[in-house]
């Protein structure tokens, strides 16, 4: 037994020995040597006082820094109650604590937990341990991790993240990532650096800039504050009183400064005399008397010359006060030269700001116009040339996007499918065209308002058959994935792929329209028969197969728009109808039957109706409203339109 004991007693003493020892070491590293110098401030767990031990760390270069900041963030960082070693702890079985060596993260053993107290830093200290360790990550291996750490300096920049990151952006091999540091190393500079020709040569550097983040590290540098003297300081800008500043509150600065008494309001006045009624009288004035307000004032000076009011302040008084003054801004957010540097990048950002967004919205109404021209121009076939007023024209468009979406059910291949919907939403609605006009147009020529009813009609019908078949909810169609994105210009001027894409497919049919009716025969039959239907038929035209044809050919291109309009818009059964007004005012306004004319009243239609929204935003069927009403109005001073069409048309 007795040698039992020994035997547990020599390990004891051998592991003891080997801590110990491994302590020791401990205690010679750099690491624990600079731990020790701010032993007292890191012990204390001030935020006050913590700071020079935070960065006295980050700076020294020492290859367990990173280490030591992480742990001691994550809580595992403890001290020896006697010798005040720091080590990393970890809570061990049976209470005990396991240690690791500070420098290098050894393994040291274990030891009574009673014996060592634990860091516990707040979130303010954690805080700033994490801004310390932003420039570690600044230089990581791992782009990611670089990355990472922009991110975090973007979302909350401090002023001991400049250096950092100047230090790091010469090393940085990634072009992409030195790019952003170095932009955000200018907009850092801009806020915390001392020196005001730094400040300013990056203020300039922005030339060109709209970016939301400069705006917002610019503003705090031009606020001001209104302040009042006798003279005007130098650099001070002048706020004329009575313009730039109401009379009333320029003389409340006044009073605020005590540079002037508060003025007596009736309220005041009125207690002042009640207070000081002797008898029937004031001041010797019968109270009777007192029905003015000129008496009331007298009586009120007088009692304040006696000293039981304060002084009455008149109209002149205030004028006298204000003309003694000159009331001026002065800057706030920074020094005089950065102030007026960052005041006049705000202006010519303010000024590009505004051609920005007049671009902007003059390409989202280019956008929104090659959608009407491409939901017109087959209108412009059926209506203009034929005189056929199609209700069902929108019918067609949704055709064309529920032709696109059952594609897609058997094609997956998003590109392949757009391109076999195409030429197949043609043939559908060219086929739709041509047995509408067989049974239901050809008996109607010349007769508009029963075409009108009829081809409702029908429309409620392709509606309804397009509800059975499909159901109510909006079907997906998917757009190709090298359409997704956008074009972006700048913060301001973007638009996206899809809308670019429509737009090049709608000068595309500009094309093979002009193609068709200029090169082709039946072309020059269109023509003939549009112009003169008897020559035409004298000449051995066939007026009644090239009317078939043409309202074929329009209710094709209306297919073709219905694919074009379902990739960014929801395909249902009433999509159709979201366009067929905007169709007809297109064809009416650009002139009946001329396709020049369409796209020049699309374009109108299309940019009038993005300018109106941008002025009511909020309301965007108000907008619509307006928009018809212009386009009534433009068309009692040119009924037959921008481009007025001769031949049957015309004489409709």
């Amino acid at each position: 037994m007795f040698v039992v004991i020994r035997r547990i007693a020599t390990c004891l003493l051998l592991c003891a020995a080997l801590t110990s020892t491994a302590v020791a070491k401990e205690a010679d590293a750099p690491i624990q040597t600079l731990l020790q110098s701010h032993g007292a401030e890191i012990k204390k767990s001030s935020r006050k006082s913590i700071g020079p031990a935070i960065d006295a760390l980050a700076a020294s270069g020492t290859p367990d820094a990173q280490t030591v900041l992480e742990r001691w963030q994550a809580k595992e960082m403890w001290f020896h109650k006697d010798s005040g070693l720091f080590v990393f702890g970890q809570e061990a079985d049976g209470g005990d604590l396991a240690l690791f060596d500070v420098a290098g993260g050894g393994e040291i053993g274990t030891a009574p937990k009673k014996d060592y107290k634990q860091l516990k830093p707040n979130s303010g200290i954690r805080g700033m341990i994490a801004a310390a360790l932003v420039q570690f990550q600044l230089n990581a291996p791992d782009p990611a991790t670089r990355a990472i750490a922009l991110d975090a300096i973007e979302r909350d920049a401090e002023v001991s993240h400049l250096a950092a990151l100047r230090a790091s952006i010469g090393p940085e091999r990634d072009l992409t990532l030195k790019a952003r540091k170095e932009r955000i190393e200018r907009l850092l500079t801009i806020r915390f650096a001392e020196d005001d020709a730094e400040r300013i040569a990056a203020i300039r550097g922005f030339s060109g800039d709209l970016s939301v983040d400069l705006r917002a590290a610019l503003n705090p540098l031009v606020q001001t504050k209104l302040e009042v003297a006798t003279d005007l300081p130098a650099d001070a800008k002048v706020v004329r009183v009575g313009k730039e500043l109401a009379h009333d509150e320029a003389y409340a600065l006044l009073v605020e400064r005590d540079l002037a008494p508060p003025r007596t309001d009736p309220q005041t006045l009125r207690e002042t005399l009640i207070a000081n009624i002797e008898g029937e009288e004031v001041a010797g004035v019968k109270v009777a008397t007192l029905d003015t307000d000129d008496a009331r004032a007298a009586v009120y000076a007088t009692l304040a010359a006696s000293g039981n009011a304060q002084p009455l302040v008149t109209d002149a008084d205030v004028t006298g006060a204000l003309e003694r003054y000159v009331f001026f801004e002065v800057f706030t957010g920074a020094p005089v030269p950065v102030a007026l540097a960052a005041q006049a990048a705000l202006h010519d950002i303010e000024a590009k700001l505004a051609l920005s967004q007049t671009v902007d919205l003059a390409l989202d109404g280019l956008s929104l116009a090659s959608i009407y021209f491409l939901a017109a121009i087959g209108l412009a076939i059926t209506f203009g040339v034929m005189g056929v007023i199609n209700m069902a024209h929108g019918e067609f468009i949704m055709m064309g996007a529920y032709t696109g979406y059952v594609v897609q059910l058997f094609v997956p291949d998003y590109t392949l499918s757009i391109l076999l919907a195409i030429p197949l939403a043609f043939a559908v609605t060219f086929g739709a065209g041509v047995a509408m006009e067989r049974l239901v147009i050809r008996w109607l020529y010349h007769r508009p308002l029963e075409t009108l009813l009829a081809t409702f009609g029908v429309s409620i019908a392709l509606q309804q058959l397009a509800k059975n078949i499909f159901g109510t909810q909006a079907r997906p169609l998917t757009a190709p994935g090298w359409l997704d994105g956008s074009l972006v210009f700048n913060d301001v001027i973007a638009i996206s792929y899809i809308r670019i894409a429509i737009f090049v497919l709608a000068m595309i049919f500009l094309a093979v329209f002009l193609f068709v009716m200029n090169r082709t025969r039946l072309g020059l039959e269109v023509r003939a028969v549009t112009q003169n239907p008897r020559m035409a038929s004298s000449m051995g035209i066939n007026p009644d197969r090239i009317n078939m044809l043409t309202f074929g050919f329009g209710s094709g291109i209306a297919g073709i728009a219905g694919v074009a309009i379902g990739l960014y818009a929801k395909v249902t059964s009433e999509m159709g109808a979201d366009y067929i007004v905007q169709s007809f005012m297109t064809v009416v306004v650009g002139g009946v039957g001329n396709i020049w004319g369409t796209l020049l009243g699309a374009t109108l239609v299309g940019t009038l109706q993005k300018g109106i929204e941008w002025l009511n935003p909020s309301n965007t069927l108000a907008a619509q409203t307006y928009m018809i009403l212009f386009i009534i109005l433009f068309i009692q001073f040119r009924p037959r339109g921008i481009i007025a069409l001769k031949g049957r048309a015309a004489e409709a």
